[in-house]
């Protein structure tokens, strides 16, 4: 290659490193007065995308109307049938022959454009933000300000069933992932003049809408500003769910135990805003956030609020020995045959050394192999599709069962054992509340085969005590039990029935939760 072709490649790798570049252009500068040159900077700012659309109207006297939207991110019949045909056909006939002493843009916003929410913004990155939010920006000549006609209009998924939460009685419905559908079905279950909605935004590059939603006298003042405070402090680039700002929210990111309730239904959203919660909206997630959490929000099922309180107290009974059960079952059983086999009856004893006879691992890696291979196929039912997802469940559970013990790889016991923990684990309500419990079984199981039944009471007492030492948003996560509200303990482990439980919604002056700090007021959120 001679030095010229050198020359001529280069530089012409330069003019299109340029052309992909675009020119960077103040964002915080006034609109000029000259459309041509607004849209050469919305062009500049946006790379000339393709789905960026640009459409001149000519008016009398020489004045121009300039509309820009984004195709898809605006409602197309709303804005043929209303805004084009008011701009494109009615303006250039109203304006004829009248006098607009302050501008075509003006006479333009009162006069024509019939849609409830346009307001005027005034410099360039006020016009971007709002292209890129969905709304329709028209220009005038001679103004250094834009209308910005809210037309948001993009495919959005439907109000359907919760897929997470799934309810016997009490509504089905649940949130989509539009932040005002979600805001809408929380406002139409509290028809409640003191319901407060907060908008703000997080995200550098996605800009993401967040609402803060309470009510406003019911609320505990504190644990509010506490959560405008931890929400200001997230700096991330983009916020693709509400997952995203859950651990900036908890106060001990690192422990195993949630401290901020997820929900995908309405009814659970109002009865949290009832007790005096609050609750945070993210815009393209159904998951609603609920702050402050106590222990029992995560044992707590919607429907022990649509059934007979005696029922209720039953199931919440099995619920809370199901829960030992999926965390201590398994420690125990390799404890008693490892540790203590004199603690076994004679007859179970000698059907466990049966069982177990000709297998080459310790009980203890026995039970972590099956616990390691329920939570894989556990793992691999849930991200499968789920036409296959369930069929891999199964037959993987029974083949990869049966065929370990027929190899005599595991005894049969073991897999028992395994089995039912996990089954105990299927009954915790909430999704990310059970996560804690996998988590710690292996913690435990780990202490038991080390030192028998003195790493059980061990790890129940590291457990009970980092329990008790948890906090959210400054509410002990064991309260009402520690500190004790008795009160409130009508809705821990029984249900009392809806009359005798403590009224949900009080007025600022009765609620002793107002004033100072939820931990002094003994605050809870059962």
């Amino acid at each position: 290659m001679s030095y010229g072709s050198f020359f001529n490649f280069f530089s012409h790798q330069k003019h299109r490193h340029r052309r992909l570049e675009p020119q960077r252009e103040d964002l915080s500068a006034v609109l000029d007065k000259n459309i041509d040159l607004t849209e050469k900077k919305v062009r500049n700012t946006l790379g000339d995308s393709a789905d960026l659309v640009f459409r001149k109207v000519n008016l009398p006297k020489n004045q121009q109307l300039l509309i820009i939207y984004v195709i898809g991110l605006v409602d197309t019949k709303t804005l043929n049938e209303t805004l084009l045909k008011a701009l494109v056909i009615d303006a250039p006939s109203e304006a004829r022959g009248r006098w607009l002493p302050h501008g075509v843009l003006e006479f333009v916003s009162k006069q024509l454009i019939p849609v409830a929410n346009v307001k005027n913004v005034r410099t360039l990155g006020e016009v971007i933000d709002g292209l890129l939010a969905g709304n329709v920006a028209v220009i005038g000549t001679g103004t250094r300000f834009a209308l910005l006609a809210e037309m948001a209009g993009w495919p959005v998924r439907q109000i359907e069933e919760s897929q997470s939460e799934p309810s016997v009685q009490g509504p089905h419905e649940a949130f989509n992932e539009v932040l005002r559908d979600t805001t809408a079905l929380i406002r139409r279950r509290l028809r409640d003049t003191r319901l407060r909605t907060e908008a703000m935004i997080i995200g550098e590059s996605s800009k993401t809408d967040v609402a803060i939603m309470y009510l406003s006298g019911v609320v505990n003042v504190s644990v509010l500003e506490e959560v405008h405070r931890r929400l200001q402090n997230i700096h991330l680039s983009s916020v693709l769910d509400a997952h995203y700002i859950e651990e900036f929210l908890e106060d001990s990111p690192l422990s195993p135990y949630p401290q901020v309730q997820n929900t995908e239904r309405p009814d659970v959203v109002a009865a949290a805003l009832l007790e005096g919660k609050i609750a945070i909206v993210v815009d393209g997630t159904p998951t609603v956030l609920l702050v402050p959490m106590t222990f029992w929000n995560g044992f707590q099922a919607p429907d022990d609020y649509y059934q007979r309180s005696v029922y209720v107290t039953l199931v919440r009974w099995i619920r809370f020995m199901m829960l030992n059960l999926s965390i201590f079952l398994t420690p125990v059983y390799v404890a008693l045959t490892s540790f203590h086999p004199q603690m076994l009856p004679t007859n179970l004893l000698i059907t466990f050394a049966a069982s177990h006879n000709g297998s080459p691992f310790p009980v203890v890696l026995e039970a972590f192999m099956m616990e390691i291979i329920f939570e894989g196929l556990r793992e691999a039912g849930v991200r499968l599709p789920k036409a296959v997802g369930s069929a891999v469940s199964i037959v993987g559970g029974l083949v990869v069962g049966q065929a370990a013990v027929e190899a005599g790889i595991v005894s049969a016991p073991t897999v028992i054992v395994v089995a039912m923990s996990g089954i105990a684990s299927f009954t915790i309500p909430r999704y990310n509340f059970g996560f804690s419990y996998r988590i710690l079984r292996f913690f435990v199981l780990l202490l038991a085969g080390t030192v028998g039944l003195y790493g059980i009471t061990l790890s129940f007492i590291v457990i009970l005590t980092h329990q008790l030492n948890l906090r959210s948003f400054g509410v002990p996560y064991m309260s009402p039990l520690s500190p004790r509200n008795p009160r409130q303990l009508l809705d821990v482990l029984v249900r009392a029935p809806r009359r005798y439980l403590p009224q949900r919604s009080r007025p600022h002056q009765d609620n002793p939760r107002a004033k100072g700090h939820p931990e002094k007021s003994g605050a809870n959120s059962t």
